[in-house]
């Protein structure tokens, strides 16, 4: 009986300089992005994504790969608590409408 063991996959993390680097080289060179990709050590995958966050940043202003994660990231969880804080607010009005109007009659 023989038992397989699966290879545990580790996500590595890059530099940001790195990935700007990486972005850099593909817009520089005329090789193809599987080439610079076997260079680096990454995959083609991961190369094409760096190059559409960059292109993103670069349209909304903001900074490439500021940690990890996507640039929309940041504004998402802006968001969600500005969204949390709203409701909240709005319970808060629904129950003082509803004191208000048991003490007026």
């Amino acid at each position: 009986m023989s038992v397989r063991m699966s290879k545990e996959r580790t996500k590595r993390k890059f530099s940001q300089e790195f990935k700007e680097n990486a972005v850099q080289l593909c817009l520089a060179r005329s090789t193809t992005v599987r080439q610079i990709a076997a260079e680096l050590g990454v995959t083609e995958k991961i190369l094409h994504r760096w190059k559409r966050e960059m292109a993103t940043a670069q349209l909304m202003k903001t900074q490439f790969a500021p940690g990890s994660g996507h640039p929309r990231d940041e504004e998402l969880d802006v968001l969600r608590k500005e969204n949390k804080k709203l409701k909240a607010d709005v319970e808060f009005l629904k129950k003082a409408a509803a004191y208000f109007a048991q003490h007026t009659q």
